[in-house]
């Protein structure tokens, strides 16, 4: 059964895993490129371009994911509820005040980011401080903070950056394979390349969605239960959960890359969750949380 240090100490692993798996495959792409356009120099750049990739995603990450987002800073004097509630819970929890930012949307949803405790950052909707009370919104607060404190967050936030970029590389690979080619393609050897490095173009971007998928959910039960420990009050996150779901309407700037960072999905259509549907969900189904929250029985995938 997973536990605090189990889940951090896993979270450790999995970021250095998706950091050397995402290393392979873009030297693997970048090899059979500069294989079947005769330029050594392709396979440099890629093995230049991988390094760098993975030191920018580990310290700079958080900053695009907030970007992205369209997060602003909250001053104190603006959301004072907000800071307050934040400021008890991490003094609570014994971790250093995370920054604070606010996205302008009527979707209530929030997301925990950064590379670690000491560089961590939450961020809320304006419609999640709209509908919540102030025991929900602390549930949802301890929920992100138990997130920063689980590790989560760094490799949540690595996830966004990395998944982004393999897919743009395959992309590229399949473009420059589709429009200028290999001058050697009769060559059984080139070929055999050309087809491998095509594979490995249409794969990675499955492969990068696996790993995305599969760090997402089980978390997502943890820092609910470390979140509800923290506030002393299960009852304020499962309300909370249950308003944030029941809302019919997505967040406007988001994408599948930063999706599974929130806290409910907030990639929304209003239709029913089919089984296919649920086993590729980046979060564990609303009513499934919730049930477990309150002590009731639940079915979990």
């Amino acid at each position: 059964m997973a536990t605090l240090y189990t889940q951090q100490d896993q979270n450790v692993r999995k970021t250095w895993f998706l950091m050397t798996i995402f290393f392979v495959v873009v030297i693997a792409i970048a090899y059979a490129f500069s294989y079947i356009n005769h330029n050594p120099a392709i396979l440099y750049i890629g093995i230049i371009f991988s390094v760098g990739m993975n030191v920018w995603s580990y310290w700079y990450s958080d900053t695009i994911v907030l970007k992205m987002s369209g997060a602003k800073p909250a001053a104190r004097e603006a959301y004072f509820d907000l800071w307050n509630a934040v400021e008890n819970l991490s003094i609570t929890a014994g971790l250093p005040m995370p920054k604070l930012y606010v996205i302008e949307d009527s979707s209530p949803n929030a997301f925990a980011t950064g590379r670690d405790k000491e560089h961590a950052a939450v961020a809320v909707t304006t419609g999640l401080l709209k509908i919540l009370n102030k025991t929900e919104l602390e549930g949802v607060i301890a929920h992100e903070l138990s997130h920063i404190g689980n590790r989560d967050i760094l490799l949540g936030t690595v996830v966004v950056v990395l998944v982004g970029f393999i897919a743009i590389m395959s992309d590229m690979f399949l473009r420059a394979s589709h429009f200028g080619g290999g001058r050697d393609r009769d060559n059984r050897a080139g070929l055999f390349f050309m087809i491998a490095g095509i594979a490995l173009a249409i794969l990675a971007p499955i492969i990068a969605k696996l790993i995305q998928l599969a760090i997402s959910r089980n978390r997502e039960f943890l820092a609910d239960a470390s979140g509800a420990l923290l506030t002393r009050y299960p009852e304020g996150l499962a309300s909370a959960l249950e308003k944030i779901s029941a809302y019919p309407v997505g967040l406007e700037r988001v994408s599948t890359a930063t999706a599974h960072l929130y806290i409910s999905n907030p990639l929304k259509d209003g239709k029913a969750m089919s089984f296919m549907s649920k086993l590729f969900s980046t979060h564990p189904p609303a009513g499934e949380r919730v049930a477990a929250l309150r002590g009731t029985d639940s079915v979990r995938m």
